[in-house]
């Protein structure tokens, strides 16, 4: 006859309970302990906490790095969670030996070692590639927008700054009993910062405030993080931060990542397949990004540096259905030095001029023969007759427009999205990573390293379950 089984937590155990048995072979606890055992911490610029110096005990950095990767890998990253973690958690108590460090000593740690990071994603990376997982043949480039950990209406933000402005004449309570008001009735209206409801202090902490932003040329800034942007995220607009990676089409591992500040991602692209070279020694064959991170001058810097690329072109640049006369339609004959319109007449050199965003000269080539054209008015409507410049990258820009035609390359630029987009949908969605929990560039570059090691862990959890080394 069966029976059931409950729990006796009065029953006494002849022999003490050891943690090793408690812990399984395939447990996710071993597995970090065998990553970061295979590490030299100190080689790769860890620093040993400053209680040590001073002769007093203290908690090795290989421990708490196990405990921080552990949490990431299970999603936990609050440190106050991460202490808890370390109390209740059978895998953490095996990684601290019992010891249980305190949210204090875990942020001490993080905070003092938060430019060296990113080393403990080389070390995945590059034991992969060593495994032969990383193929080098395509990567995928692409950025995502992750908001900061400040509030956007305690933000400063220059046109409700300027209004409220003009309005204290009217007396400090009218003010903020209208402000209520609208921020009720308006749609995308900021509240008044707290900072700034004192009636002494209300004029002169906008006036400051707006002197600030006018001096980096910002129309938004928020006090407890300047390194944030405002910009589009989701359905509206935040404080946010620009998270970069690279990955690998063949193992779907992240090789290169970054955060920036930069609103727009059309300066990153060299410089994200430079991180890939100094984290695997080799770039990939070649790397499709999209077209956010079009730009003339990157392309020819890559061009120039050997770097293999397909960059989704801007729509206005190259329009499918163009039209008969749009700038793509014209041809420069390098030879000659002159544009041929669709008619076969040429467009000669006229000067030269500084471009619109300052960064280089552009040439100017104009038609002469305009007067004897059939088809001026749809060919423009300039006085002095059809007008082409061309800047410093111009063939760089057709160069990469012809290599798109190939099958090969345009079922490549195809293949982005597969490749790179999701990584960002598993960190998201899976690991619940939507906002940073620490403030200021350099921190957050921190923990998206780690958010970006844990990935790659958990990807290549099953290997090592399944006996294959991936770790030396």
């Amino acid at each position: 006859m069966g029976y059931a089984i409950r729990g006796d937590n009065r029953q006494r155990l002849v022999l003490p309970p050891c943690v090793e048995d408690w812990v399984p072979a395939d447990s996710p606890a071993r597995y970090i302990s065998n990553f970061v055992d295979g590490m030299n911490l100190t080689e790769q610029g860890f620093s040993v906490s400053e209680e040590g110096v001073c002769g007093t005990n203290f908690y090795a950095d290989d421990m708490l790095l196990k405990v921080w990767l552990y949490g990431y890998f299970h999603g936990v990253r609050s440190t106050r969670k991460l202490e808890e973690l370390c109390l209740r958690d059978i895998g953490a108590i095996w990684l601290t030996g019992m010891h249980y460090p305190d949210h204090n000593t875990l942020w001490r740690f993080f905070n003092r070692n938060r430019s060296v990071f990113s080393e403990v994603l080389l070390k995945a990376t590059f034991a992969a590639e060593q495994n032969g997982l990383i193929g080098l043949v395509l990567h995928a480039l692409d950025g995502t927008k992750i908001r900061a950990r400040v509030s956007d209406s305690s933000g400063w933000h220059k046109k409700s700054l300027e209004k409220k402005l003009k309005e204290l004449s009217r007396g400090v309570s009218e003010v903020v009993g209208q402000v209520d008001a609208s921020e009720k009735a308006e749609r995308f209206e900021y509240a008044l910062p707290e900072e700034f409801c004192d009636e002494d202090a209300q004029k002169a902490g906008i006036e400051q405030a707006l002197a600030k932003m006018s001096a980096i040329k910002r129309s938004h800034l928020h006090p407890l993080d300047e390194d944030a942007r405002m910009t589009k995220c989701g359905k509206g607009s935040s404080f946010c931060f620009n998270a970069q990676a690279v990955v690998d089409d063949a193992s779907g591992l992240i090789v290169a990542q970054d955060v920036v500040s930069d609103e727009a991602d059309n300066e990153l692209l060299v410089p994200m397949i430079e991180k890939v070279e100094e984290t695997l020694g080799a770039r990939a064959e070649e790397t499709v990004a999209d077209a956010g991170y079009y730009s003339p001058n990157q392309l020819l810097e890559a061009e120039e540096k050997g770097f293999d690329i397909l960059v989704n072109i801007n729509k206005a640049i190259a329009p499918k259905n163009a039209a008969k006369f749009h700038k793509s339609k014209f041809v420069y004959d390098e030879e000659e030095d002159v544009f041929i319109c669709p008619l076969g007449k040429e467009l000669c050199f006229e000067g030269t001029r500084k471009s619109n965003c300052g960064k280089y000269r552009e040439r100017i080539y104009r038609c002469r023969s305009f007067k004897e054209c059939t088809e001026l008015d749809a060919c423009s409507n300039e006085k002095r007759g059809r007008k082409i410049t061309m800047g410093p990258h111009h063939q760089a820009l057709m160069r990469q427009l012809e290599k798109q035609k190939i099958p090969e390359k345009k079922e490549q630029l195809s293949k982005r999205k597969c490749i790179v987009e999701r990584i960002f949908a598993f960190i998201k969605e899976v690991m619940g990573f939507r906002r940073f929990t620490v403030r200021g560039l350099e921190k957050v570059k921190a923990q998206w390293a780690l958010i970006c090691t844990a990935f790659n862990l958990r990807k290549l959890f099953k290997l090592w379950c399944a006996k294959k080394k991936v770790f030396a």
